[in-house]
């Protein structure tokens, strides 16, 4: 059972090696040259399965917010059905508001190019 343990461990870090080939490119940089409100989504996702928080946090602070809202709104989508409607409303207002938050400060700080 451990050899089995280490083989899936070992394949996930490999895996977390090279899944910085697959990133998909952001079309509204490739049309504009500047970045979107979701741009360093990908990278921050991926540091943050590495386990390193601070660098995930850096390179684009609504995923984690991004990931909470999709985990709660499907749990209380299934779970509740109908009745969770405006806590799901209110998650999707939160994390809107932080995307746009984070958004507006990268243009003034000039880290949009």
């Amino acid at each position: 059972m451990q050899l089995l343990g280490l083989y899936i461990l070992s394949a996930w870090t490999s895996f977390l090696g090279k899944a910085d080939n697959f990133f998909l490119p952001c079309p509204l940089k490739q049309l504009t040259g500047y970045d979107c409100p979701g741009c360093g989504f990908q990278r921050s996702l991926l540091a943050l399965l590495k386990g390193d928080f601070k660098d995930s946090l850096s390179l684009y602070p609504p995923t984690v917010p991004i990931l909470f809202t999709i985990v709660i709104a499907l749990c209380a989508n299934y779970g509740f059905k109908n009745r969770s409607n405006g806590l799901i409303r209110i998650l999707y207002m939160i994390t809107g508001s932080i995307i746009l938050v984070n958004y507006i400060f990268k243009i003034y700080s000039g880290r949009l190019v």
